[in-house]
């Protein structure tokens, strides 16, 4: 299995999990039928896994629904996409910079797919954030241009060729969209944080309630539904929510995230660790996969 993160990105997301899907994806069993990713974001795992042929089929699902139509353009008419980004793209130079504040408030009524991708990757250090309306409010990074429409055309093509006729779209809550998993399935969330969910700082259109989540988690566990889960962590000193009650039948594990992004952007030089939750059937509980294992010691394994 490749060890490096994947270079295709159609949605460069500041809290991908492209470059811990390595480290994750190792935690797959090795067969399994359909892997679902109900908080898709950029669906950084179902990339990796589609490209290994970790699962034989995909479910992309997140709440945000603008998100998901935008994953529908990429899959099925990328074509139509990457035309359409481009237009707008090249508007900003006829424009100047108050071009992104037009385009934002235009999704912000609209919520056209094509238009959040644009705001996404042209946003400060591909941050999003939403307003306690649901509105996108991130600003305009003023020290770049964001994705380049010929990267876009290249990526959405190729994602496009990978999960075409494999993948299933869901537009709603988690727990409905992994409603048809069995045993022989897996589940990968990345929900939203408990420490990053609530505030003046929101960071996602849609919270989720804790207390939401470990039910999930408790109808997953009887059904014998194998998932992996990624929930909160530490950034320098600070820690990001509670541990989960011991009534959810996971081992903990950590990973190294690597200098937080979003302390660089405060100006701060603090490191990541986020919690890794592993179904116990998965026997994962001595696996080791806070660091990234360096190409030569998988020589001798």
């Amino acid at each position: 299995m490749q060890l490096t993160p994947l270079p295709i990105q159609p949605i460069p997301y500041q809290g991908s999990k492209r470059s811990l899907a390595p480290r994750i994806c190792s935690l797959f069993p090795r067969a399994v039928d359909t892997l679902y990713e109900p908080f898709a974001g950029s669906a950084a795992i179902t990339l990796y896994a589609a490209t290994h042929n970790l699962a034989d089929r995909f479910v992309i699902g997140d709440i945000y629904v603008p998100l998901i139509d935008l994953w529908d353009l990429i899959i099925n008419d990328p074509g139509m996409l990457s035309g359409s980004y481009a237009e707008v793209w090249k508007a900003q130079f006829d424009i100047g910079i108050e071009h992104y504040n037009i385009v934002r408030a235009e999704f912000n009524e609209s919520k056209d797919p094509v238009l959040l991708l644009y705001l996404v990757a042209r946003c400060v250090k591909n941050a999003v954030r939403f307003n306690r309306a649901g509105n996108f409010t991130q600003s305009v990074d003023k020290r770049r241009t964001g994705m380049r429409p010929d990267r876009v055309t290249r990526t959405v093509h190729a994602v496009s060729r990978l999960l075409k006729g494999r993948v299933t779209l869901f537009r709603g809550d988690f727990h409905d969209c992994c409603a048809d998993a069995k045993a022989s399935d897996l589940i990968y969330m990345d929900p939203p944080y408990q420490g990053t969910t609530y505030g003046r700082d929101k960071r996602y259109a849609s919270g989720l309630d804790r207390a939401a989540l470990i039910d999930g988690l408790h109808d997953f566990d009887t059904r014998n539904v194998p998932y992996v889960l990624s929930y909160d962590g530490q950034h320098g000193e600070k820690t990001y929510g509670d541990p989960l009650p011991s009534s959810v039948m996971a081992d903990h594990l950590s990973v190294y995230a690597g200098r937080s992004s979003q302390a660089t952007l405060s100006g701060r030089d603090d490191n990541t660790i986020e919690s890794v939750y592993v179904s116990r059937s998965l026997k994962a509980a001595d696996v080791n996969i806070f660091y990234a294992r360096p190409v030569q010691d998988l020589l001798f394994v």
